[in-house]
């Protein structure tokens, strides 16, 4: 079973972005990033929808494994 921040981290890997680079384009920090991907806070809904835009996915595929 996968989580959110594995999902996250997976594709934001993909993508060849860096944490701190994502962090910018989310306008956030790369601390943030971090704690979203080691699954310690979870993204706000505002944040998930520019994951989505930044990353070219869909929810379905960020969610794709995760037992909600």
């Amino acid at each position: 079973m996968k989580t959110l921040g594995e999902n996250i981290k997976y594709y934001r890997k993909i993508n060849n972005i860096s944490q701190t680079d994502f962090a910018k384009k989310l306008n956030t920090t790369q601390q943030r990033v971090s704690e979203w991907e080691c699954n310690k806070i979870e993204p706000s809904l505002y944040n998930i929808v520019k994951i989505l835009n930044i990353l070219n996915i869909t929810f379905d595929e960020l969610i794709d494994g995760i037992d909600i």
